[in-house]
């Protein structure tokens, strides 16, 4: 009853400020009943990299059929034809790629194999790169004018699947000029063409009629970033947008049930723990770092039952790894007023309020716990420096190869390039390159299984829940997405209206 009331208290004087901002910004967007067809977006972040698709922004234009890669995944994580027709294993470390003919960009030019490399060596000699190769050495280099030559330093027998991530999309190789960032805005191939973006506030999409997969149903999207969770799920009440990203849970009661879907996911909400400095140097404030947290009240309270406690660091989203190894865990220390940091952000809307309930199972365990708490754009640089010495982060599992091992490199070996643990341990080394070089299927599954086993017997970071999506769809919505590894949303068949 205390939680209802701490909600309902601050709501109306809230919800009526954001509804009012949130109706600002979709103003200038035709309503749903015009006519015009076009699909009214509500995002949960804005871009933080200029839409480059060699940062986190690459998600979003795929989520908007704008920008495609060569390969996609189906529903079990199988490489499917996208931009390329087929491709063959040459050798251990030698792919040949065959490109699907007459596409062509939005800006015209043809799709050949000269674009293909020159998209995809962006990639691989960015600095930072793009997270799927973290740990990959990687060329790429034509074959004549429709296939590609794709090498790596050692084996790597995931290639298909890591081209399917939204980070190697191909652009157009104007896209790449001039030795700025990388231009999105005209420059894709898929379904709808990236006209407009105003900064951090909205971007604008038109149907590409010459489409090579035929034209899409809706004529355009226009896209609003809203990270305020209230605003989002106001804007699926007031209608004035007709499809809503991350409704938070504490607002999906309040939206009527039948526009509201929820579907598991491979997003797991993690305590990334500092492993170099501070408290948690200390292998035994970590074990009771780890004591300290109930999972099944954050689940309770916070989530109000929509995720699941987590088991480990995979979540139910992959059904294989129910059938995980026995782990051993180390003794608890008394923590006896050790002072900690503890961060997160608040453009995912339950994160602010894990970190209270977070912050009072610590201070019961015996930390001294001071909260910071900022939007996602203005707190990853500390995070990733290693500034707090707890940080939560709701983070995806699979997101970029519908395999965990690039996520598990990327968080938790010593070269990864998201290492908000600040953890490096060569046991564990050894076991993702053991991992990431077993082929597909049940001996990999395993690898990865034992790659975990190892994190968390070192309490490296201390897994809490796996999250649902939470979607908002307008009644007069039919054909959206509904994609737990959150790469699909509005598809040629979405329609409203």
């Amino acid at each position: 009853m205390m939680r209802s009331l701490r909600r309902m208290l601050p709501f109306t004087t809230v919800l009526t400020v954001s509804a009012l901002a949130l109706s600002g910004c979709f103003a200038a967007s035709p309503s749903a009943d015009d006519g015009s067809g076009r699909v009214r977006v509500a995002m949960l972040q804005p871009p933080r990299s200029g839409l480059t698709p060699l940062s986190d922004d690459a998600f979003k234009l795929s989520r908007w059929s704008t920008a495609e890669t060569l390969v996609v995944l189906d529903d079990l994580g199988e490489a499917q034809p996208a931009l390329a027709t087929a491709w063959t294993r040459v050798d251990d470390t030698t792919w040949s790629i065959d490109l699907r003919p007459d596409v062509r960009f939005h800006d015209g030019a043809p799709l050949d194999a000269a674009a293909v490399v020159t998209a995809l060596t962006a990639a691989t000699t960015a600095s930072p790169k793009p997270r799927i190769l973290d740990g990959v050495d990687m060329t790429v280099e034509a074959d004549g004018t429709d296939t590609v030559t794709v090498r790596t330093a050692t084996v790597d027998p995931l290639i298909p699947q890591r081209l399917s991530s939204p980070q190697l999309a191909i652009l157009s190789p104007d896209a790449y000029a001039g030795g700025g960032p990388v231009d999105p805005v005209g420059h894709g191939t898929g379904a709808f063409v990236l006209t407009a973006v105003d900064g951090t506030s909205t971007a604008t999409l038109d149907r590409n009629d010459d489409y090579w997969g035929g034209p899409a149903k809706a004529s355009g999207i226009d896209v609003s970033f809203v990270p305020d969770g209230t605003a989002r799920a106001a804007a699926l009440r007031n209608g004035t947008a007709d499809i809503v990203e991350a409704v938070p849970v504490s607002q999906a009661a309040l939206v009527d049930p039948a526009l509201v879907h929820e579907v598991p996911m491979p997003r797991t909400n993690t305590l990334y723990l500092n492993n170099r400095t501070g408290a948690f140097a200390d292998p035994s404030m970590r074990a009771a770092a780890r004591e300290a947290v109930d999972a099944d009240r954050l689940v309770d309270q916070v989530y109000e039952g929509r995720a699941d406690v987590a088991r480990g660091l995979l979540g139910p989203a992959l059904p294989w790894t129910a059938d995980r190894p026995a782990r051993t865990t180390a003794p608890a220390g008394d923590p006896a007023g050790r002072r900690i940091t503890l961060g997160t952000f608040t453009d995912r809307a339950e994160l602010p309020e894990v970190a209270v309930l977070l912050q009072q199972e610590l201070e019961a365990r015996g930390f001294v716990v001071e909260q910071v708490v900022r939007e996602y754009q203005f707190i990853e640089a500390d995070a990733l420096a290693g500034a707090f010495d707890a940080f939560i982060l709701s983070r995806a599992t699979v997101l970029d190869s519908g395999d965990p091992v690039a996520y598990m490199y990327s968080d938790f070996a010593c070269a990864g390039s998201f290492t908000i643990a600040q953890f490096c341990d060569p046991a564990v080394d050894s076991a993702l390159a053991t991992a990431s070089a077993t082929e597909p299927g049940a001996a990999r599954r395993a690898a990865v299984l034992e790659a975990e086993r190892l994190i968390l017997e070192r309490d490296a970071v201390v897994p809490m829940l796996h999250e649902r999506v939470v979607q908002g769809e307008a009644a007069s919505v039919s054909g959206a997405a509904r994609d737990p590894r959150e790469r699909m949303l509005v598809t040629t068949d979405t329609t409203v209206g």
